[in-house]
This record gives structure tokens, sequence and C-alpha cells, in this order.
């Protein structure tokens, strides 16, 4: 039996450099913005690895954030380690988290740089009493207001496609950051023994299609007719497609990282369970934007119930909410052809019974 050797895997560290020498203009500033992001979420992974046995760390701290949630120990801790870490690089302008109502502040003569930063701390986090997978999802754009001053919400209110880089880290079995920079997307895990993001997948491109869909079924009483028609249809013998099965974790990122890997497609549309949310539960800058923006780049597609394109959205407040239907591409434009149809159908009935 021939042995079994480890591939050989680039570090993040050298990633990045080698990225940045094939830009010419290049001045390492993004580079060393990374370094901090990446030491925060190694801190991140390090705490979520020893909740379990830390008291003090897991359940909830008796407060709400500026979204009304009942706000998790580790959720909060997550948001301290990553703001404290980015806010002192140096290379901001401007950052935000779902977590806090306005921007945070940084100090002075930190925020002289030229790049935006807005992160979910940790997505998922109801779920870590219960030890499922949990994660980071950031976003990063260059800022729009001159240079040499603080940045504004103006530099945050930017559209997906003007990212220039989004990702997310993945605290699961193992702890994977996932990143685009516009060129495609790459994988990197987290290698505990020497502390160090190896390079462990080159070039994830999403199936075209699959047989899994991801939806909070217990939902389904307050969705719209279109997607339950949609629903009941993917689950049907008789549509001459092989009927779809049901995954279903209840965090996005690790609901869409395993979209990503595996193919299928993710929807989480407005219900009127939630009329405060009429557009939609989900954050764009924080959530539904960078998750875009991994899947174009994958491959796939990005879209609200209504077939906008998520990164065609322009932000009008720092907690602008969605709807999101996201994975690979035939299955997200069978859900479009589908909506439309039976919107079609709804509105030729009202016609006739008008008439």
């Amino acid at each position: 039996m021939e042995p079994i050797r480890p591939k050989e895997m680039i570090p993040l560290s050298q990633y990045l450099i080698e990225e940045q020498l094939k830009i010419p203009y290049a001045t390492g500033d993004f580079t060393a913005l990374m370094q901090h992001l990446v030491y925060a979420t190694k801190i991140v992974s390090r705490e979520v690895r020893k909740a379990g046995l830390l008291e003090n760390i897991l359940g909830t701290n008796n407060k709400t954030n500026i979204q009304g949630e009942t706000q998790m120990k580790l959720d909060e801790y997550a948001d301290a380690i990553i703001t404290n870490a980015m806010r002192i690089s140096g290379h901001l302008c401007v950052m935000a988290s779902e977590e806090s109502d306005g921007i945070i502040e940084i100090p002075p003569g930190y925020a002289i740089g030229k790049y935006t930063f807005a992160f979910d701390p940790l997505d998922g986090s109801s779920n870590i009493d219960t030890n499922v997978s949990i994660g980071t999802i950031f976003s990063i754009h260059i800022r729009k207001t001159p240079p040499g001053r603080l940045g504004t919400e103006e530099d945050l209110l930017q559209k997906g496609t003007e990212q220039r880089c989004a990702g997310y880290v993945l605290y699961g079995s193992s702890t994977m950051l996932v990143l685009s920079f516009g060129r495609g997307v790459v994988g990197f895990t987290l290698d505990p023994s020497v502390g160090e993001f190896l390079l462990s997948h080159p070039s994830i491109q999403i199936p075209e299609t699959s047989d899994i869909y991801s939806i909070n079924e217990g939902n389904y009483n307050y969705w719209s007719d279109e997607v339950k028609s949609y629903i009941k249809t993917i689950k049907s013998i008789e549509h001459g497609r092989k009927p779809k099965t049901l995954r279903y974790i209840g965090s996005l990122v690790s609901d869409f990282h395993r979209n990503l890997l595996k193919g299928g497609i993710f929807l989480y549309p407005e219900d009127t369970k939630s009329p405060k949310y009429p557009k939609g539960k989900l954050r764009l800058l924080y959530e539904a934007a960078p998750i875009a923006f991994l899947a174009e780049q994958a491959g796939g597609m990005a879209v609200t119930t209504t077939g906008e394109r998520i990164l065609d959205i322009q932000p009008s407040n720092l907690h602008e909410r969605t709807t999101l239907v996201v994975g690979s591409k035939a299955e997200v434009e069978f859900f479009l052809e589908h909506t439309k149809k039976e919107r079609e159908k709804q509105k030729e009935l009202v016609s006739a019974n008008e008439r």
C-alpha cells in the first residue's frame, strides 16, 4: 500500500504576497489588513473550540443586539475580538458590525486607510450551545470619500458589485477561510499544529445543479404562494426531475458552505410571520452581499425572491434587509422561472375574476 503523503499546501501569508505581486500598483495595505483579520479569527476559532469547557462563554448574556435578537456570550466576544483587531490595523477608514447600531469609531491616527470593513462576527450564534458549525462573514470595499480623514457611512453603503474582497470563516470540524478577491474563490484550512491557514481548495466551483435544497420549512404556511408552489414542485416526482432532498442547518455560513462545495440552493424568503421585515430578514451588508459575491465568483447565482440580483442592490442603511436565493446556477434559474410563471397565473386568475 502506498504511504499517505500530505498535500503541498501554500500558507495564506505566502498566497497573499504572491497575489500582491501580480498587481503592479499594490502597496501591501490589503495584505497587512488581512493579517489582522486572520489573527482575530484564529482567536475566535480557539474560543469556539473551548466553548464546551468554559462555563462563562456559553449561553446568552441577557442582552439584545441592534437587531432586537438575544445576544450570545460568544457572539459578543467574537464581535469584540474582531473589532479590536481591525480598528487598529491602520488600513481602514470605517467599519461596521451587525451587532452595532451605527459605524464603529476608529481611534484617531488609525482611520487613515483606504478600506472599509463590514462583518457579522458570529453567524448562526443560536447554534453555539449545541456545537453546530457557525462562522464569521466579512466584506471589504474601497472608500468613496476623500482619503486622509475619517470614513463615513457613505463609504460602507456601496453595492455588492463594488466589493474588493468578501469571505467567511467557518468554525466546524475544521476551521476554514473561504474568500474571493474577484478572481474566483479559494479556501484555506487552519492547521492548528502550526497555527497557519493552508490553501486546501485552490479553485472552488459550485456544481451547476444539485439535489439539495435548504430552507426553513417550519415557515411554510407564512410564505407566498409562488414559494410554496416551488417547494412542492421540487419535492414532487411529477415535474420530470429527481425529487430534491432537504438539508437545513439554520446557520447561513454552514448551509451555504455545504452547497458551495456540493451544489444546491439556499432560500430565505420573506414571510408573513415577520411583518416587520417585508423585504426579508437577512442583512444585506453583513450576510447577503458577501455570500452573493462568493456565489457568483464560484459560478453560481444570488438573487432576491423577485429576481433582483443581490449584488446590484444599493443599500440605503447599515442594517438593510433582503430576501436571498443563492446557489447552483441552474437551480436558481429554475426557481426564477417557476415563480415567474406562478405570479403570471395568479394575475390571470385575478383578471378573470374581475371580468
